[in-house]
C-alpha cells in the first residue's frame, strides 16, 4: 500500500496520507482491544493462553508486563499516525473529505483485529476474544472478532472511495 492515494495533479484527494490514517487505526484498534478487552472486561491478556492463565499474581504480572508492550506498540501506531497526518497538511490549503480520514481509520482498525485475530488468536493461541465462557465458545467469539473487522476494514474501503469523489468534486466546486 502506497503511503498516499495515486496521484493526479488536479486531484487534492491524491495527497491524503493514507499511512496516516491507517495508523491511526491500527492503533485505536489496538488501544480499544487493550483497554475494553484486557482491561475493564478482562475476557484475556496477552498471554493467557500461552501458559499464564490469569490465576495468580505471577501470571498476573507477567500478562500485564505483555499488556504494557502491546500498548506501547499500539501508542507508536497513534504516534506515527499523526506525525505522517501532520506533515501531510502541515502549510496545505486543501479540503479533504473527511470520509478519507474516518475510512483509512477503519481499515487500520478492521486490519488490526484481522491480523491480530489470525496470528494471536488462531495461529499462535496467544489467548482467545473471551475466554471467561467455557472453552468450547471461543471459536465463536475469535471469529465474530475477525468478521468484526472484516466489516470494518470493507466499510472502510468503501468510505475512502466515496471520500476520494467528494475531494474531487469540492476541488472544481467554486470558492465561495
Amino acid at each position: 500500500m502506497s503511503a498516499t492515494l495515486p496521484s493526479r495533479a488536479d486531484d487534492p484527494s491524491s495527497s491524503f496520507p493514507l499511512a496516516a490514517g491507517v495508523l491511526l487505526g491500527l492503533g485505536l484498534g489496538g488501544f480499544f482491544d487493550g483497554i475494553v478487552l484486557h482491561q475493564l472486561l478482562q475476557w484475556h491478556h496477552m498471554l493467557t493462553s500461552a501458559g499464564y492463565p490469569a490465576d495468580s499474581v505471577h501470571n498476573l504480572r507477567i500478562n500485564t508486563l505483555w499488556d504494557g508492550v502491546f500498548h506501547s506498540a499500539t501508542y507508536l501506531f497513534v504516534g506515527a499516525g499523526l506525525v505522517i497526518l501532520w506533515r501531510a497538511a502541515h502549510g496545505r490549503h486543501i479540503r479533504w473529505s473527511t470520509r478519507l480520514l474516518a475510512g483509512t481509520v477503519l481499515i487500520g482498525f478492521g486490519a488490526f483485529n484481522v491480523v491480530e485475530g489470525l496470528v494471536d488468536h488462531h495461529l499462535l493461541q496467544l489467548h482467545h476474544v473471551n475466554e471467561t465462557v467455557p472453552r468450547e465458545q471461543w471459536i465463536w467469539w475469535d471469529l465474530g472478532f475477525l468478521a468484526w473487522g472484516a466489516a470494518m476494514w470493507i466499510g472502510g474501503w468503501l468510505l475512502v472511495r466515496s471520500g476520494r469523489q467528494r475531494t474531487a468534486r469540492s476541488a472544481h466546486a467554486p470558492a465561495p
